[in-house]
């Protein structure tokens, strides 16, 4: 079944805005493009269209993680804060950090994350950062016991505007990891973490 220019743009804006996460190219040919024969590079074309229908609006088109959302310009965000009810989760220093080792080490084990940051890691932090889809286990060291290696996941780099891990600010560059961060609360770290030097 064939499909006109103007009515691929609509579907794939319709899908972006109804789904309300990244959707690949992939993606949009395996299901609301499956019954019609259009190639990649049109749909590729289409997405290209839309994002330059939509820079210069507050909504935008952009690439993250291997594919397409909708999402507010950067600089609205403190004038959009009043629209929720919900406070953003907080997250503690000790999270953040946590977050960021496995970032850039990654794959790493819990005893390598205790060793850069020299405390130990309370299982809560490992819980909350794999219950919010930020990290995954991604194989086993081949030491005695088997650790797990964590890594990243495609949920991390959408949530935090990157297509891919090269996009994450270098370490040097303290601004950059401070702006990365910066729609995360933080809270006090948990009395549970102790030093791994006690």
């Amino acid at each position: 079944m064939q499909i006109n220019p103007i009515q691929l743009k609509q579907l794939i804006e319709a899908s972006l805005f109804v789904l309300g996460k990244p959707l690949s190219v992939k993606a949009l040919k395996d299901t609301v493009l499956a019954q019609f024969s259009v190639s990649r590079d049109r749909v590729k074309a289409a997405l290209d269209e839309l994002q330059q229908d939509y820079a210069e609006r507050g909504v935008q088109l952009v690439q993250v993680a291997g594919g397409y959302r909708f999402q507010t310009q950067e600089v609205l965000s403190p004038y959009l804060q009043p629209l929720w009810q919900e406070k953003a989760p907080k997250y503690s220093r000790a999270t953040l950090e946590t977050l960021a080792v496995i970032a850039y080490r990654q794959p790493v084990t819990r005893g390598d994350i205790e060793q850069v940051r020299g405390v130990a890691i309370s299982s809560h932090i490992i819980k909350s950062l794999t219950d919010r889809g930020w990290i995954k286990v991604v194989g086993h060291k081949e030491v005695p016991g088997r650790p797990a290696l964590y890594a990243t996941t495609s949920e991390f780099l959408a949530y935090f505007g990157l297509d891919r891990l090269a996009d994450l600010p270098s370490l040097s560059d303290p601004e950059s990891l401070q702006a990365l961060f910066s729609n995360l609360k933080s809270v006090p770290e948990p009395a549970e973490e102790q030093s791994t030097n006690e």
